[in-house]
């Protein structure tokens, strides 16, 4: 993506990457499956400040887990390191290094003093940990000359995540803190990716202040599907055809070519959380190949939007300024998967559903979880800038922490100018040496 910078032996160099917040916008849960998922890249960011050292060691500090009395420094070697676990910020950034000298760039990097100061607050369901990978494995990329595309930074961030910090996560943040814009990642090998033309919008992204780990919810959620699965296959009245499009893991179905009239009278014998499972699967996905249509710059018909929408729903859109009405089905279709989310998957809380029930009540299009939930952020369409500072100060009323207003941003870069963040570097972080 970037000539080379650095050399071995060289004087020391100071370069400044960049890599933006993801919001989940459509399709949640749904990568681990190989489901396609839509993420898109928003304005907050993470920085990452690197100069070269003679060494083959690196030293990173963060500055907000400072700011927030947490463990913030670490130092590792360029070779595989062990994790410390703990959810410690560094294992990403070992993981990253472990995944580059396993497929042999370890002779091509040296070693760095990086500096981290991120937008993105930590546990909000807006890939703070993607932010970190992709930044990091960017840094190394334009530093040392390593050649490696957005589809690579990507996979490297993945594996440093999934294989090596053993995080059971999907490739939705990586991807979506890489490519940046709108897009839609197929979750099955070879992982394409569409850029959507649609790209007109306008979020407001609340904190809601709730932590979470994605670490605590996947594998629940993982496992209650495979449950779901192992009755399907095992029920001798389900048919040969249909066990052929299932499976018994999670990842296995086609998902996608699965009605779900198909296993009504199957899925009666199911509890009732294995019966949920399966069935926000296919929905999420019915509802999000239904947006898609025109986030790719194409039209609903009336009878599909009325038979997806309701007689109720399409009545009040139709009767909206035509400019408005793609913009309302979007946010009716973001309404129906938190609906989604909070009654077929359990991942939301009342505080979730009361900011996203405020957003609406501001005039926002549409409102739903980013993330894995159970905390984190809420992402809501909104009109315009003006429009989103007022349903952000709604959702504070509603117990929020805070809000941004952000247009689609762009994903990993290289910022010009390495001297533009001096000001918040700590003095001794920064070498006299040009």
């Amino acid at each position: 993506m970037q000539k080379q910078i650095a050399k071995r032996g060289s004087r020391m160099h100071r370069v400044i990457v960049s890599s933006p917040g993801r919001a989940d916008f459509l399709n949640t849960h749904q990568d681990y499956k190989g489901l396609p998922v839509v993420p898109v890249a928003i304005n907050l960011r993470m920085y990452l400040y690197g100069e070269t050292t003679s060494d083959r060691r690196f030293h990173v500090r963060s500055l907000d887990l400072e700011g927030r009395g947490e463990p913030s420094t670490d130092s590792f070697a360029i070779g595989v390191n062990s994790m410390v676990g703990g959810k410690f910020f560094g294992d990403y950034l070992r993981g990253v290094v472990n995944v580059l000298v396993k497929r042999g760039l370890a002779e091509k990097i040296g070693g760095m003093r990086v500096t981290i100061k991120s937008d993105i607050p930590i546990g909000s369901g807006l890939s703070s940990s993607a932010a970190l990978e992709v930044g990091f494995a960017y840094l190394l990329n334009v530093t040392y000359g390593l050649g490696l595309s957005r589809r690579d930074l990507a996979e490297i961030a993945f594996a440093a995540e999934n294989e090596e910090a053993g995080i059971p996560c999907g490739r939705l943040d990586q991807y979506g803190v890489s490519y940046g814009g709108i897009i839609v990642l197929e979750c099955r090998p070879p992982y394409r990716v569409e850029t959507l033309p649609f790209r007109d919008l306008t979020f407001a992204i609340i904190d809601s202040g709730i932590r979470h780990s994605t670490a605590d919810i996947h594998p629940k959620r993982q496992e209650e599907i495979n449950r779901a699965l192992r009755a399907l296959m095992e029920d001798p009245d389900v048919p040969g055809s249909l066990k052929a499009l299932l499976g018994y893991r999670f990842d296995e179905p086609l998902w996608e070519k699965i009605d779900e009239d198909q296993l009504e009278d199957h899925l009666a014998k199911l509890d009732e959380t294995a019966r949920k499972r399966i069935i926000f699967t296919i929905r999420m996905q019915r509802w999000t190949e239904f947006a898609l249509k025109i986030l790719r710059g194409g039209t609903i018909g009336r009878s599909e939007a009325k038979n997806m929408l309701g007689e109720e729903r399409w009545r009040r859109i139709s009767d909206a300024p035509i400019h408005e009405r793609k913009y309302m089905i979007i946010g009716e279709v973001m309404n129906e998967q938190h609906s989604l989310l909070r009654d077929l998957y359990d991942v939301s809380l009342p505080r979730l559903d009361e900011i996203c029930s405020a957003a609406l009540d501001a005039g926002a299009y549409g409102a739903k979880i980013s993330g894995a939930g159970m905390g984190g952020s809420i992402i809501a369409l909104v009109k315009d800038e003006e429009h989103g500072r007022k349903v952000i100060n709604a959702c504070l009323e509603a117990n929020a922490r805070e809000g941004w207003v952000s247009k689609v941003s762009g994903g990993v870069r290289l910022e010009s100018d390495p001297k533009q963040l001096e000001d918040w570097l700590p003095k001794n972080n920064i070498s006299a040496t040009a």
